[in-house]
């Protein structure tokens, strides 16, 4: 059987990032740097490598910087090529004409809220989500794999991870059904359960395919967790009617809307580089001894 491929992918950049003050007084916290490359940008690059060609972002005030990123850069450009230096650090970074779009949040009322905001550009087409705060690494990336196994079953598919029992208060978490391999049938959804009642420790970290009947769902919504309209009320309502799996991810998370998390990050990446991996070693070895 076929199904409708995965072309657009939401990504819901309107948060004020107060966690990362002073740092986000004035700078999307999308584009906090990873080594040299904006959190935003690593998901973008997740999402066009997995197939996806319509980028929509969910924006807020204050964002202009991100969407600069993305444009041509005509100064910046001609004095490169003046002086001879070459353009591959940022000849990736523009988009075809008509992708990106974007969308304005226009109040903060939470994830499914921000989601819905992308209804008419998503139109009736599955689509990704995907939360710039959580850095993924593998290869292939999480939402490749979760495209292939969307193309085996179809549906909607959440991402999934394994996280201590202790911790899965913090996050939406999945109630599980048959398993198969890296797939688990969902059976229900539960946003940050009391500690000592999660149904299972795979918690959902920020990776999404969703039907556009999700939408539909939002065209209605009702606030949950801290008074806010939560995608996962919305997603628990397909269940039941639609196939609705997790996929667990074989790779690497970094929760970058964490400073632990985001410094942890910069770390692991930096260590894998060939220009900047050895001094960076070197000099953590040196302070950890």
């Amino acid at each position: 059987m076929s199904f409708k491929p995965v072309r657009k992918a939401v990504f819901p950049v309107a948060g004020l990032g107060t966690r990362f003050l002073p740092a986000t007084k004035a700078m999307p916290k999308e584009m906090l740097t990873v080594v040299d490359k904006p959190l935003i940008q690593y998901a973008v690059e997740e999402a066009l490598e997995a197939g996806v060609e319509q980028i929509i972002f969910v924006t807020g005030r204050g964002k202009g910087a991100l969407e600069d990123h993305f444009d041509i850069s005509y100064e910046l450009e001609a004095t490169m090529t003046q002086r001879g230096k070459s353009l591959a650090a940022i000849e990736g970074i523009r988009q075809k004409p008509g992708s990106p779009v974007y969308v304005r949040q226009q109040e903060p009322l939470g994830l499914g809220h921000a989601v819905w905001c992308a209804r008419d550009i998503v139109g009736d087409e599955p689509f990704a989500v995907l939360l710039p705060d959580e850095l993924m690494k593998g290869s292939p990336n999480f939402l490749a794999q979760m495209v292939v196994a969307y193309e085996k079953v179809g549906g909607n598919i959440v991402g999934a991870l394994e996280v201590p029992d202790e911790e899965t208060h913090k996050y939406g978490v999945i109630s599980p059904g048959r398993v198969d391999g890296r797939l688990t049938e969902v059976t229900a959804l539960v946003e940050k359960p009391a500690q000592g009642t999660a149904p299972s420790n795979l918690m959902i970290p920020g990776r999404y395919i969703l039907q556009p009947e999700v939408m539909r769902v939002l065209d209605n919504p009702v606030k949950g967790a801290g008074g806010e309209i939560q995608l996962t009320d919305a997603m628990a309502q397909l269940i039941g009617k639609q196939p609705f799996h997790g996929y667990t991810f074989d790779g690497e998370r970094y929760d970058c809307g964490d400073k632990a998390g985001y410094i942890q990050a910069n770390l692991a990446l930096a260590l894998e580089r060939d220009d900047i991996g050895p001094a960076v070693r070197e000099f953590a070895r040196a302070r950890v001894s």
